[in-house]
């Protein structure tokens, strides 16, 4: 009598070589939930009310309400994607890529932007973590001597020297949680200090009256601002694949509670920072919005931590999928073996790489909002629907799942599209376009 129940899932068989060298799926679903939130809640969340400040109380509240929306539908897409063939599990989302666009074209397509993502951002959290780290100082021991950025820079990249030797996301997961309460931390003190302060006297929101080209590209540039702060969806598979599955447990159903936990931890962090902040401050409003709070002092230098020990985490989280894919590369081309010296020299690698481009260009995050445009789009919304209409041809039903997707999409195919004319247009033209486009992407508390 033959079985009828659909076959344990495995990993894509193309891979067999590096098949016992695959994620530990030891992973619960609440593990899925901070892992979550610490690669999309980053510390911009403290210039949502900068970005409020420019698109107003109507259009901001749209665009966050439906942002959050959108982006959720996107995870859940991710999650039933993960599993959609029976017997395989797309563990990678260079995996994905290739079950949507073949073999070759598929991975140069994803590879690409995956990396920029994942790079950019690891990049941007280096610098960012020195810049905290540099202030936290200046705060708590005002007395001490200055020690120049490039400095702090180097002292936080030198502990990723020892946390990327952890082999996988199941051994990051301790440092994961940790960046996740911190979040959760430094926004609810964002808030809850602006609430305590109360309304600015003669606060205003109306919109700035600047320049007609100066509005056009703040209002995209908050745009931006406010959907990439939802951008995550490229580590998805990879948290997805450390989590068990069976045929009657998919490791979609521990997937998908984990990460509306997350979206709901998101919410918390975000709107009440964006809509008290706004509220507080109006139009006025730094782009910083712990900048504005001034006191108390060591409030201030308590959040600069707490960044600090996120982007810690962050950090992990977006470099844990580069090492799998720089190690699996060299095991499946050389006749070198996956083990602790491979692990000791890829990654040691990959975070002096990240260190020496943080410290020699620590504007870099300034031009993270040109090279997310291609990274952050493509990767939480093109792919995934295209693999949806491939999977479903008819119109009707490639159609429904995700079309909610396009919005966004099209939203940050605009920002990015206006961030690269301010890069390649004369200045005489526009004036001072570093004045234009607001660059704080790199967050100093």
């Amino acid at each position: 009598m033959v079985s009828s129940s659909p076959p344990q899932p495995k990993e894509i068989p193309s891979d067999e070589k590096c098949a016992e060298n695959g994620p530990r799926r030891k992973a619960k679903w609440w593990y899925s939930t901070f892992h979550t939130v610490t690669a999309m809640v980053g510390a911009g969340v403290l210039s949502l009310p900068y970005a409020m400040a420019y698109l107003g109380w109507g259009p901001g509240m749209v665009v966050m309400v439906l942002s959050w929306c959108i982006t959720l539908n996107t995870m859940w897409q991710m999650t039933q994607l993960h599993e959609c063939v029976p017997g395989v599990r797309f563990d990678r989302y260079i995996d994905l890529g290739r079950h949507a666009f073949g073999r070759g074209l598929g991975a140069w397509i994803v590879l690409p932007q995956q990396l920029i993502v994942q790079v950019g951002c690891d990049i941007v959290y280096m610098v960012t973590g020195g810049k905290c780290l540099m202030k936290f100082m200046e705060i708590a021991c005002s007395n001490c001597k200055p020690i120049r950025q490039s400095y702090w820079i180097c002292i936080f990249g030198g502990l990723h020297f020892f946390l990327s030797q952890l082999p996988d996301f199941n051994s990051v997961s301790g440092v994961s949680l940790a960046a996740a309460v911190m979040s959760l931390c430094y926004s609810t003190i964002a808030w809850v200090g602006s609430l305590s302060k109360g309304r600015s006297p003669n606060v205003s929101y109306a919109y700035k009256q600047t320049s007609r080209l100066d509005s056009m590209f703040r209002i995209f540039n908050a745009l931006g601002e406010v959907t990439f702060a939802y951008a995550g969806h490229a580590v998805a598979l990879e948290i997805q694949a450390t989590i068990p599955s069976t045929p009657e447990k998919p490791s979609k159903v521990p997937m998908w509670k984990g990460a509306v936990l997350a979206y709901i931890i998101n919410a918390i962090c975000y709107f009440p920072v964006a809509i008290i902040g706004y509220w507080a401050f109006g139009r006025d409003v730094a782009d910083n919005v712990l900048v504005a709070l001034e006191r108390p002092a060591w409030l201030i230098a308590t959040a600069n931590l707490m960044v600090v020990v996120h982007v810690i985490g962050s950090y992990q989280v977006y470099a844990m999928p580069v090492f799998d894919i720089l190690e699996r590369s060299i095991v499946k081309r050389t006749s070198i073996s996956n083990g602790p010296v491979l692990r000791l020299i890829v990654r040691s690698g990959y975070v002096a790489f990240t260190l020496f481009v943080g410290v020699t260009f620590p504007f870099f995050g300034d031009l993270l909002g040109f090279f997310g445009g291609f990274g952050f789009a493509p990767t939480s919304y093109f792919i995934i629907s295209h693999n949806k209409a491939q999977r479903h041809p008819s119109i009707g039903r490639a159609t429904g799942p995700h079309v909610l997707a396009v919005p966004p999409a099209l939203l940050a195919r605009t920002t990015r599209f206006t961030i690269a004319v301010s890069a390649i247009i004369p200045e005489q033209a526009f004036g001072l376009v570093y004045q234009l486009v607001p660059h704080h992407h790199q967050i100093i508390l």
